[in-house]
């Protein structure tokens, strides 16, 4: 196998109980992940792998550690964070059982299991800080570079029609009278209502 990220297991197939530990560095050869932040091709993933056998296969499992770039998705600049994720996986000796990853001529590829790993500690819409302001939706301009901004009043433009109307007075300057007067009934008898 060719794969960084293939391990020898003859010493353990078929051998129940046996176990051996790995400890590799890994240059990428493809990023892992497609989104605004991933583990960029060439970048340096430390595994610290376990390798059991068991009667079905052998268990590999272990921990991966890199570091992931890319940009914040709301003020676009360069950021970078830490990726550390577990993973466990049994790769089977028989293919006619229902496993996902099975043991190919005494290795076991391991690059699909970290990758899955690493792909789905990926955060989804990553952030330079956890309250970034993000960018001004006027301007452009990275918010929290301009420091203390007052907010525009923005307009719904529903409603822009509305605001050439100008109210025509208070209510009781609309009725002409107040409470407090009385009227005249409406026999015109001069009884009060």
């Amino acid at each position: 196998m060719n794969s960084p990220y293939a391990l020898r297991v003859r010493d353990l197939a078929h051998r129940p109980g046996e176990m051996r530990e790995h400890s590799l560095d890994i240059e990428v050869p493809d990023a892992m992940g497609a989104g605004v932040i991933a583990v960029r091709e060439g970048t340096t993933l430390h595994l610290d792998v376990k390798l059991e056998g068991l009667h079905e296969g052998v268990l590999v499992s272990g921990h991966a550690s890199a570091e992931a770039t890319g940009e914040c998705s709301r003020c676009l600049i360069d950021i970078s964070e830490p990726v550390e994720v577990d993973f466990a996986e049994l790769f089977a000796y028989d293919v006619s059982e229902d496993f996902d990853f099975f043991v190919h001529d005494d290795h076991v590829d391991c690059e699909p299991v970290v990758r899955d790993a690493v792909v789905l500690s990926l955060p989804f819409q990553p952030v330079c800080r956890p309250d970034c302001p993000g960018l001004d939706p006027v301007t452009g301009e990275r918010l929290a570079d301009l420091g203390e901004v007052t907010p525009r009043e923005v307009l719904d433009p529903r409603w822009a029609a509305l605001s050439g109307f100008q109210g025509a007075g208070t209510d009781a300057e609309r009725v002409g009278t107040d409470d407090s007067t009385s009227h005249q009934s409406p026999e015109g008898d001069g009884r009060t209502a």
